[in-house]
């Protein structure tokens, strides 16, 4: 099965009352990892690109290797999505470059700008067989280049997206109702709360259409605790309980993105590896079970968050 866009997977993941994952990619170990366990559930996978990982892998690099996981996993639907394209060139390199899906993320310009940018995404893309995903509102928080403080975040305003949907043709649509990137999304000692009215709203206003969840990694504090306790320093990091999101994916989103959770994992396993084996050099030795807990870490998030096992 070659790449596919999410057209058919979000009509499904609507219907079905469950969110297909989006995993960030950055290496060799963590595509193996995500799509091993996507393979062993039988569930559709959306592997997402990032302008810091096209900078850090190289765009050639990723995307042979997401090629190699189609061919590794035939009965998979895969897309290859680009994260939080900043402007049209970036996403018109990925569109050029065999990417299935792209993300303009203009949420940070005025209302109207945010549409002509998007509008253009949409044109060029629609014409290339490519879907788009946009956004309004803008999440709190720090992934790669996306650095936006907590001041400067807002909530989508359900008034805003059906006029933003027709005017643009976007495919899905982003929206910010509580989650935020980065490992801190909530201050230890309140309580995490996603703003389900305003996804409420918004699904009234858009029926039928996908909503997507950007900075929903739940942060595990197994791997927060395993971490600290073999060197790291990460005090009051909490994440989005998995409940929330769960009763996200019942609604009207249909895209989960997970990143923070999978890095945790892998530096979590690696710092452990290294205490236990600090004579150990070899990266195949500690690799090789920072892949496996990222493949445990995806097997869970498929079938107990998102609910999309057995959807392929």
């Amino acid at each position: 099965m070659p790449l596919v866009t999410t057209t058919e997977m979000f009509k499904k993941a609507y219907a079905g009352g469950y969110a297909i994952g989006a995993f960030n990619v950055n290496n060799m170990e963590i595509v193996q990892g995500i799509t091993e366990a996507a393979k062993e559930v039988n569930a559709p996978l959306i592997l997402q690109v990032s302008k810091g990982a096209r900078a850090y892998a190289n765009h050639t690099y990723l995307v042979k290797l997401v090629e190699a996981a189609v061919i590794e996993c035939p009965g998979i639907p895969i897309a290859l999505h680009l994260d939080h394209g900043p402007d049209f060139e970036t996403c018109k390199s990925c569109i050029d470059g065999g990417f299935t899906s792209v993300m303009i993320d203009a949420s940070s310009k005025p209302f109207e700008e945010n549409i002509a940018i998007t509008k253009k995404v949409v044109e060029y893309a629609h014409d290339h067989g490519v879907v788009v995903e946009a956004e309004l509102g803008t999440l709190a928080g720090i992934e790669d280049d996306v650095q936006v403080s907590a001041e400067d975040s807002s909530y989508t305003r359900p008034e805003e997206v059906q006029e933003f949907v027709e005017k643009t043709g976007c495919d899905s649509l982003a929206i910010a109702i509580g989650t935020s990137h980065g490992a801190y999304k909530f201050k230890p000692g309140t309580k995490p709360q996603l703003r389900f009215d305003v996804l409420e709203e918004v699904e009234k206003r858009l029926p039928n259409f996908p909503i997507v969840l950007h900075g929903s990694s739940s942060v595990p504090q197994d791997f927060v605790e395993m971490i600290n306790a073999n060197g790291g320093s990460m005090p009051g990091a909490i994440g989005v309980p998995e409940d929330q999101l769960r009763k996200a994916a019942s609604m009207a989103v249909c895209k989960i993105n997970i990143d923070s959770d999978l890095r945790l994992a892998m530096t979590g396993t690696v710092r452990q590896f290294f205490a236990q084996h600090p004579d150990k050099f070899d990266p195949r030795e500690y690799l090789k079970p920072a892949r496996a807990a990222i493949k445990d870490m995806v097997k869970h998030k498929l079938i107990n968050v998102l609910g999309c096992d057995g959807k392929a």
